[in-house]
């Protein structure tokens, strides 16, 4: 068995559904047109909103405007998604600087995993304010907005978001008519359509429909593919009435022949022994698109289903009352072929074809009941939002047998001798690897696995408390009960092993704002998070994993531990200028993680570790003049490893991994005409290390964009993105041994729109 079933024709069908969609806009050419991306809080139209500047936080949590809010949150609006033509949510992430991203493998999965100033934040992404589990490739094609807070925020998040969480805002049925469709081909035989199309059925209710088909290659990589597409409809009753119910689904469904990835050097004299005085780099033998996997057995699918119910009713003018009942399904069946340099084989100019497997499915049910708005206590002014969460997780995951044929061949034995059918081509070369090799090993299910769940009981409370016009209390706080229990099993379903964990927790906020003008603040700000066992589920690398289970050496972690707590501290001011057309934003922050999980010996493991980031934050998003709009930040961060534990004090003093010391963001667009409109990037990633031992590395780059626009008539637009301009050969992955993922090169996209 070597694929899971999937319905082949999927994509073109959509491709061709979306194409009659877009033809058939004469069926809005009667109706009232009202073009738009957003909606009011009653369901009333608002006109689509072009600025990159954004007042709020889409989630009631937050209960001040940006301005007023202690703690850095970025959000990349729709108009920057749109602008840089991102079609991902790691290429919208671009924008903000102090994210990287990991390369997953096999035991860490494939999918996104965004580091947020220096903490894995691979479990800390939200959509619409709900935990969004299971590991992912998420796209764009639904997405009004994307909300990045940093800083430790287990206060709004729970569990996890030591670094900070990722809010995905959906877009959603609202009142009046409207019709966008693009459709956008490119270089490396990109072809993308999307449609997005809302109907108002009456005074109260509406309709919405999402549509997304894409496939391309990938520019400056052999072989690689992508092939997704994506249905996203969305029905809202009672829009303009006290009571609202929104139901929204979300389907993705993936394709891929995965990147598998550079291999990293090796020292000179072929030990294999790195060291953090001369880490190693991603080599490719001389050729930069050479691909190291199998088009005969690679492949990576997946599938994403989310369904959610929503009501809410207006108490009264100042009170609303919210429910969220939520169902998602995440699944992923990959195999993927690692370079594998762990014998030291890349010296001598071979590379082994290791195999990472898995087959995985993550379900989540969530209720979240909310309450929030304002009220007087004692004559000052509260803007409050309280909730309760409850929530079950279930992981399932096993993987597939690989043989691999090759008549006693091994990693180790991997040498120029034995490259080709000696090694049955599992043994390739570095310099110029054949991804179309004919393989002839076998591939079967192997049904033994390991199984997660997880239960969260949490109450929430935070509010924002006007002492006079001048200062504003901001506070927060949240209790968890978190109950996760996991067991392996073998291939006949006997169980092997088995654990659990309970933990409860505690986890706040506090800011204090002085607002020495209308148009901007000064915050000091102290926020906390916890990350019990088992947070991730098996869905990304658990860095306090669950009693009774196993490390990567497969020694067993005999110890009960606790919730790693960060702690978070902040000083920084917030300025809307010209006329409230320009937020710039500035930030000094430290960040600690006092209890971190260490080895204490070779079967013990005890919270005695610690790691410390800061830095300053500075941001720019709006308008320098009605012509000119800007969406710039910078980040300069100081991560270390400050205390090891006995068995790692040899990394103390080492720049953590996935974490660079500068990085730099800058998009700007300049309207010339009312018709054109030209812009363009710069985005700067200083070197960043692989692993806390600091012996594998990715050297730092910029990469440069340029984008122009020119509307045709009042309804088709024409807009042509070249991502990567210059060609730059560059990283943006890096995994703690073996390899890393090299980004695309210059790649053009000539996007038509037409809007009704």
């Amino acid at each position: 068995m070597r694929h899971v079933p999937s319905a082949v024709s999927s994509p073109r069908l959509l491709a061709s559904a979306i194409g009659v969609a877009i033809s058939a806009t004469s069926v809005y050419a009667a109706e009232p047109v009202v073009n738009l991306d957003a909606t009011s809080i009653d369901g009333k139209a608002e006109k689509a909103s072009t600025e990159y500047k954004v007042e709020k936080a889409a989630s009631q949590k937050y209960t001040a405007p940006l301005v007023d809010t202690p703690r850095s949150v970025t959000v990349i609006p729709q108009q920057v998604i749109k602008d840089t033509n991102a079609l991902s949510l790691q290429e919208a992430l671009r924008t903000v600087p102090g994210i990287t991203f990991g390369a997953g493998e096999g035991g860490n999965p494939q999918g996104d995993r965004p580091f947020i100033r220096g903490f894995d934040a691979q479990g800390d992404t939200y959509l619409d304010g709900v935990r969004d589990t299971g590991a992912q490739t998420r796209e764009i094609f639904a997405v009004e907005s994307v909300e990045v807070a940093k800083g430790p925020n287990s206060a709004i998040g729970g569990r996890g978001a030591a670094g900070g969480t990722i809010n995905l805002v959906s877009k959603r049925a609202h009142l009046g008519n409207s019709l966008d469709g693009a459709w956008t081909w490119g270089s490396d035989q990109t072809q993308r359509y999307t449609f997005d199309g809302n109907y108002q059925f009456s005074d109260s209710v509406a309709g919405r429909l999402n549509l997304m088909t894409h496939e391309s290659n990938v520019a400056g990589r052999d072989k690689v593919n992508y092939d997704r597409w994506g249905i996203a409809p969305s029905l809202a009753f009672g829009l303009g009435t006290p009571t609202r119910v929104n139901l929204d689904y979300y389907h993705l469904e993936s394709d891929d022949l995965p990147d598998s990835g550079i291999p990293y050097t090796v020292p000179t004299g072929g030990t294999g022994n790195r060291t953090s005085a001369d880490p190693s780099k991603p080599y490719a033998g001389g050729d930069s698109d050479n691909f190291y996997g199998l088009t005969g057995r690679d492949f990576r699918k997946s599938r994403v289903d989310i369904a959610t119910f929503a009501i809410e009713h207006d108490l009264s003018d100042t009170l609303t009352v919210k429910n969220t009942l939520r169902h998602g399904n995440s699944m992923q069946d990959y195999i993927l072929t690692q370079p594998d340099d762990s014998k030291a084989n890349v010296n001598n100019g071979s590379v082994w074809r290791r195999a990472n497997t898995r087959v995985g499915n993550t379900a989540t049910t969530t209720n979240q009941t909310d309450l929030f708005g304002e009220f007087y206590l004692g004559g000052l002014k509260n803007s409050f939002s309280t909730g309760i969460e409850l929530s079950r997780e279930e992981s399932e995951r096993s993987s597939y047998n690989v043989n691999t044929n090759t008549g006693g061949a091994t990693t180790s034995s991997c040498n120029p001798s034995l490259i080709g059918a000696s090694s049955g081509y599992n043994c390739t070369s570095l310099s110029n690897p054949n991804a179309d090799d004919p393989w002839d090993g076998a591939i079967s299910r192997n049904y033994a696995g390991t199984d997660t769940n997880s239960k969260t009981r949490a109450l929430y409370v935070f509010d924002t408390l006007e002492l006079t016009p001048q200062w504003l209390l901001n506070m927060g706080l949240r209790y968890d009960h978190f109950d996760t229990d996991y067991k392996t099993y073998s291939a006949d379903g006997a169980t092997t092993a088995k654990g659990s964990d309970t933990s409860e927790f505690i986890t706040g906020q506090l800011g204090l704002v002085w607002k020495p003008a209308e148009n901007g603040s000064i915050y000091v700000s102290y926020a906390t998070s916890a990350t019990p066992p088992g947070a991730m589920l098996g869905e990304g690398m658990e860095g306090n994993t669950l009693p009774g289970s196993t490390d990567r050496q497969g020694r067993l972690l005999t110890s009960d531990l606790e919730p790693e707590e960060t702690t978070n501290y902040e000083i920084g001011t917030k300025w809307d200028l010209l006329d409230q057309r320009l937020s710039l934003t500035a930030a000094l922050f430290r960040t600690e993680k006092e209890n971190a999980r260490v080895q204490v010996d070779t079967t013990t493991y005890e919270n005695v570790g610690e790691t410390r980031v800061q830095g300053i934050e500075l941001s720019a998003s709006g308008k320098l003049t009605d012509k000119w709009q800007v969406f710039a930040g910078y980040t300069y961060m100081q991560a270390r490893q400050i205390d090891g534990g006995a068995l790692g004090k040899a990394n103390d003093g080492n720049q953590l991994p996935n974490t660079p010391n500068n990085s730099a963001s800058l998009w700007t667009t300049y309207a010339i005409t009312p018709k054109l409109t030209v812009g363009g990037g710069a985005f700067y990633v200083d070197d960043v290390y692989g692993s806390v031992a600091n012996t594998t590395m990715v050297d730092s780059y910029v990469r440069y964009d340029a984008m122009a626009s020119y509307k045709l008539t009042k309804h088709v637009d024409l807009q042509l993105n070249v991502q990567n301009l210059t060609n730059e050969v560059y990283y943006d992955k890096a995994f703690s041994t073996h390899f890393a993922n090299q980004a695309a090169g210059r790649t053009a996209l000539l996007t038509t729109s037409v809007h009704f």
